[in-house]
């Protein structure tokens, strides 16, 4: 089966990567699972909130992403990419490099994802004492065109899950 970089963007806190264990517990196909978080502390630490700097851990996740689905990992990417052209450019180079890219909006709302906030980012963030702060201080850019939409705040893991995988399966991914 072919390789494949599936792309799980929304806010902090939206169920990322969550959502992107419980599909891959779920199908039966080598897959890995690249966390946001992780891949700041592994892969691009060091890296600010900048614009740039944001643009250029995007570019990282995406390259270590199409180095998996060259050998045919399905690839799980948690990761907030909060600019659309950054993801187009990201979905060109999968595309270029022959695997398929597949953007998913995982989407709560702010109120949401400030009450999941374990580590109060989302107060302080609302408070002004965190620059740069993705939905809060910095703009995070919608998908306008995703190949699904997930609602965290309303639907239940499970049936998030269900639905990425039946996306999949009809892309011959899963």
């Amino acid at each position: 089966m072919a390789g494949a970089v599936v792309w799980l963007t929304g806010l902090s806190g939206a169920g990322k990567t969550t959502l992107a264990h419980a599909v891959a517990k779920k199908i039966a196909r080598p897959s890995e699972i690249m966390d946001g978080d992780e891949i700041r502390e592994f892969l691009s630490e060091g890296l600010g909130f900048s614009k740039e700097d944001r643009d250029t851990n995007s570019h990282r996740i995406g390259f270590v992403a199409r180095l998996l689905a060259k050998h045919g990992v399905l690839v799980f990417v948690a990761s907030i990419a909060p600019y659309a052209e950054t993801r187009a450019q990201l979905a060109k180079h999968s595309q270029e490099a022959g695997h398929e890219f597949v953007e998913i909006y995982v989407h709560a709302p702010l109120e949401t994802v400030a009450a999941r906030d374990v580590k109060g980012l989302y107060k302080k963030a609302l408070a002004g004492t965190i620059d740069h702060f993705t939905g809060v201080s910095d703009p995070y850019e919608a998908p306008e065109h995703p190949a699904l939409t997930i609602h965290t705040h309303v639907e239940s893991l499970d049936e998030s899950a269900d639905r990425v995988v039946h996306l999949l399966r009809a892309r011959g991914l899963a």
